[in-house]
């Protein structure tokens, strides 16, 4: 048996929600999956463990308190368990383990890449990204940016841009500041915000590219549609939004076996929602003009858009 995805949650995700529900065998899928993906990561010569136990003995203060907002209000989807993380993206353990998590899952996309499956995943999309955009940005706006890996990727294919990274973890942002404070070869060092990608804060019409990446399948829909509308708000005439995530109609996730599946799901608690929204309708509602998709991946998709 195997699994596909359809405009609608199909028996097979019915059933794994049914299993997840029960709070057992949901923290026993939780435990699985992670261990996979240490066993993945550690195999593949990435210390997981070690590198963990070595940021997790730092002290953050200075990293915490140099980017937290101490009035920011976490919208109620964000207060949950990610990625088998009792308290989400709100823990240093997770910020601290977001690096090799990324070389573990990515790993398996392109047989042959290994370790190296993160850095051609985001090169695919943003050989994807240079090729579509008809100048390069001189602003980048990088929302749910996480601990910065996305963002020092566009930092280095658009190095004469500024780039700006949002994200609601402000446990993210320490290692995203300890991670830039490491290089000194910046010519902008890019700026940390800590807030929500729904209302940034920031100033309209300041960017030239907002980019998602590997942020949407995260959301539950309506927030995803609000996202899409602040960046409309925040990108300036010709200006352009990027979308780099998995891909609902690949053949792999069609023929993922059950119990891997599950496993992904006890992770992931708003994939039934992204595999059903019409992200191309949703983008034009926002007010841009019909997307382009092209496939970056086995299981990746990158969608672009122009303001309207």
């Amino acid at each position: 048996m195997t699994v596909s995805t359809t405009s609608k949650p199909e028996l097979m995700s019915r059933f794994v929600n049914g299993i997840l529900a029960v709070k057992p065998l949901s923290n026993f899928a939780k435990h699985q999956a992670r261990q996979m993906m240490i066993k993945r990561a550690e195999k593949m010569g990435v210390p997981w463990r070690k590198q963990t136990e070595t940021l997790l003995a730092r002290n953050w203060e200075a990293e915490l308190s140099q980017v937290e907002n101490p009035n920011l209000q976490y919208p109620d989807y964000y207060v949950t368990s990610f990625h088998a993380y009792e308290d989400g993206n709100l823990s240093l353990q997770a910020a601290v383990e977001v690096e090799v998590a990324a070389y573990a899952v990515h790993a398996k996309i392109w047989p042959e890449a290994g370790v190296k499956g993160d850095a051609k995943l985001r090169q695919s999309y943003h050989d994807i990204l240079k090729a579509q955009l008809p100048t390069p940005p001189q602003d980048i706006l990088d929302l749910g940016c996480s601990v910065g890996m996305s963002t020092l990727a566009l930092q280095e294919t658009f190095p004469d841009a500024k780039l700006t990274g949002v994200d609601l973890s402000p446990y993210f942002l320490a290692v995203a500041t300890y991670n830039t404070q490491k290089q000194s070869n910046w010519k902008y060092p890019p700026q940390w915000v800590h807030a929500t990608a729904e209302s940034t804060g920031l100033p309209s019409a300041s960017f030239d590219l907002v980019s998602l990446c590997l942020i949407c399948h995260e959301l539950p829909q309506s927030p995803t549609r609000e996202i899409f509308q602040e960046a409309r708000r925040l990108l300036r005439p010709n200006g352009h939004l990027s979308i780099m995530d998995m891909n609902p109609q690949s053949k792999q996730f069609k023929k993922m076996p059950p119990y891997v599946f599950t496993l992904l799901k006890s992770t992931e608690p708003y994939l039934d929602e992204y595999f059903t929204l019409d992200i191309e309708q949703a983008i034009i509602e926002a007010g841009f003009q019909r997307p382009t998709i092209n496939f970056n991946s086995p299981r990746h998709r990158t969608i672009i858009a122009s303001v309207a």
